[in-house]
């Protein structure tokens, strides 16, 4: 299970190395995503909080990338933050989120990204429930719900 420590390590040393990568160019990923889907994953965007379709959502079911369809979190792990995006406390595997410093916004806080494709996510924070301590918060756009 990660934790903060890890989250930090993997944000300042170096990610996990992915199963496999996925690389496209901006043109490439325009021509298969939405312009809402491209301005939130491939331009690091933010959707508005509580507009997103699995902010409220709690059925069963993994969640996958929407660019490259790799599966990144299971609803077992989503929780209810009240922040107005989705949450979850751990990846499914360790090495499908990359992590990543950002400082943008007069702040700092830890990326996250898919490590397959690149595609922005959102961020973790560590003030999430027991036992890992972390709240992966998502963006909606970024995640694709399977069965």
């Amino acid at each position: 299970m990660l934790n903060w420590n890890d989250v930090i390590h993997f944000a300042s040393k170096g990610n996990p190395e992915p199963d496999r990568r996925v690389e496209k160019t901006d043109e490439e990923w325009r021509q298969e995503l939405s312009p809402e889907v491209f301005a939130v994953t491939r331009a690091k965007g933010t959707e508005r909080p509580f507009s997103g379709e699995f902010c409220e959502a709690f059925e069963p079911g993994k969640y996958a990338c929407t660019c490259c369809e790799t599966l990144l979190f299971d609803s077992e792990e989503k929780f209810e933050s009240s922040t107005g995006w989705p949450s979850f406390t751990q990846p499914v595997k360790p090495n499908t989120v990359a992590y990543q410093k950002d400082s943008s916004h007069g702040m700092i806080r830890v990326e996250i990204l898919c490590n397959i494709c690149d595609s922005h996510l959102g961020h973790v924070f560590p003030d999430g429930p027991a036992p890992s301590g972390l709240r992966y918060c998502v963006n909606s756009l970024s995640l694709k719900k399977e069965s």
